[in-house]
């Protein structure tokens, strides 16, 4: 296994506010384990641009750099992995492009697809959308918490709750036995990021404490 199956935040950045930078440099600070890139809709030279700048603030780091969608801009930034939804490139198919070295996450959004994800020996799943969400066009319908709980009970590889999740009710994925999530707008969209980093980590460790 190339990640540990506890990590706690997963940092998503989709035009942070602050800037991809602020928000990376701040990241690797708070010792954070991922952060991701995901630029939906934008050009493939303007996201290897941002993608070359968090590479060099992230390498040497305990944070490591995964690439929304695209294994090809993934190998050309040096990027740690790439994480990919349902109907992108499958997950053999992106460990040919990338390595086997490299960490492949896969997108689960219903029990179906968490027991046919995890035949693919991804390093990681993501596991929602938990709650409503607008940070895509066409979301999935919201799982909610007892359909996170029977993705999570049928994974067997690190798992990462994600969608909707905010300062408020991060406790209750928490209490249900989520050890890893996302949190992206209540981040990516504050002024005072490092307020939100705080937050985050302290109610977190209420329920991981070591």
């Amino acid at each position: 296994m190339k990640i540990p199956s506890r990590f706690g935040f997963y940092a998503i950045l989709t035009d942070p506010e602050m800037g991809y930078e602020h928000l990376t440099i701040l990241l690797v600070d708070y010792g954070i384990s991922f952060v991701q890139l995901r630029m939906k809709e934008k050009k493939k030279d303007e996201i290897l641009r941002t993608a070359l700048i968090m590479r060099k603030l992230t390498s040497g780091s305990n944070t490591r750099l995964i690439i929304n969608d695209y294994p090809d801009i993934a190998r050309e930034c040096g990027a740690d992995g790439v994480h990919i939804g349902q109907d992108d490139t499958p997950c053999e198919e992106t460990r040919q492009i990338l390595g086997n070295s490299a960490i492949v996450g896969i997108s689960t959004h219903s029990p179906a697809q968490t027991i046919s994800a995890c035949k693919e020996k991804p390093d990681y799943i993501g596991i929602g959308p938990v709650f409503p969400t607008p940070t895509k066009k066409s979301p999935d319908p919201d799982i909610g918490i007892e359909g996170m709980k029977r993705m999570l009970s049928l994974s067997l590889v690190p798992s990462v709750a994600i969608g909707g999740i905010d300062l408020n009710n991060l406790p209750l994925i928490l209490e249900a036995g989520a050890e890893n999530f996302c949190m992206v707008r209540q981040l990516t969209r504050s002024k005072e990021p490092e307020k939100v980093l705080r937050e985050i980590t302290e109610i977190y460790r209420k329920y991981y404490p070591d």
